[in-house]
């Protein structure tokens, strides 16, 4: 398990507000190799003020961590004499291929609808899926069927009081991205929010990407398919005949 600490450093802006928060990567990449089994991002910091603590509301924090979008094909199965097949299907505009949401507190207490829907911070939002085919009248459903899946593989989390703030001031969470992740940038958005209105933010990026032999397999399955499907082929014969070898060995003695 990889760990990356995402440090928070904090510098006098230029147009003075009074909380702002700026991000600073202590490391911002996650290479992807053939032993790669997840990572835990770890995210803290503080929040710079050029004005005495808001005691009329308390402060909360909103962090996102996305990857790519990329547009999901979703079908529907129904059973037709007794045989599964597909009925219906729907694409899904654009999903990101992970996505985790942390928060201070409850979600509807630290967001407004309003700002979630401007920002599109929650998962639900997160997903853009304009259209559907017209004899399709339960759109939404594809929707959560996507986000339901995503989550049974640990690649959509919302993380409700998951992100720890002291003083309101110091803040710190940890979010787990799985092994099959997607190559690309993951953007990072941090949000301080009070009332439910934000206040502050700050986005930036973690470039995730395959290296060693790992890139080398991606790239020749990309670029040159016969050659990856011949060596892919050869393998598979080579292992069969290794373990059939080994089977033999143990079976004579």
């Amino acid at each position: 398990m990889f760990r990356i600490f995402l440090t928070l450093l904090f510098l006098l802006p230029t147009f003075a507000t009074a909380e702002e928060v700026v991000l600073g990567l202590s490391k911002d990449n996650v290479a992807i190799t053939t032993s790669f089994d997840g990572s835990e991002i770890l995210i803290f910091g503080a929040v710079k003020r050029e004005a005495p603590i808001d005691q009329s509301s308390p402060l909360e924090v909103v962090i996102t961590v996305a990857g790519p979008s990329e547009p999901v094909i979703v079908r529907r199965k129904e059973n037709v004499f007794g045989i599964w097949v597909n009925t219906d299907a729907v694409e899904v505009d654009a999903a990101p291929s992970f996505y985790a949401v942390a928060t201070t507190g409850p979600i509807d207490q630290v967001l407004s609808n309003t700002e979630d829907l401007r920002q599109k911070i929650t998962i639900d939002n997160a997903i853009r899926s304009v259209g559907a085919p017209a004899n399709i009248t339960d759109a939404e459903s594809f929707t959560d069927a996507v986000i339901r899946i995503k989550q049974s593989q640990g690649l959509y989390q919302t993380l409700e009081g998951q992100v720890a703030l002291d003083q309101q001031t110091l803040f710190r969470t940890s979010i787990d991205m799985p092994a099959d992740l997607t190559e690309g940038d993951y953007s990072t958005r941090i949000f301080l929010t009070r009332h439910g209105q934000i206040v502050g933010d700050y986005e930036t990026s973690i470039a995730v990407q395959k290296v060693g032999l790992e890139r080398f397999l991606f790239n020749m399955s990309r670029e040159q398919p016969v050659w990856y499907g011949l060596m892919s082929l050869a393998i598979a014969i080579a292992a069969g005949w290794g373990a059939s070898a080994v089977f033999r060995i143990f079976r004579a003695g």
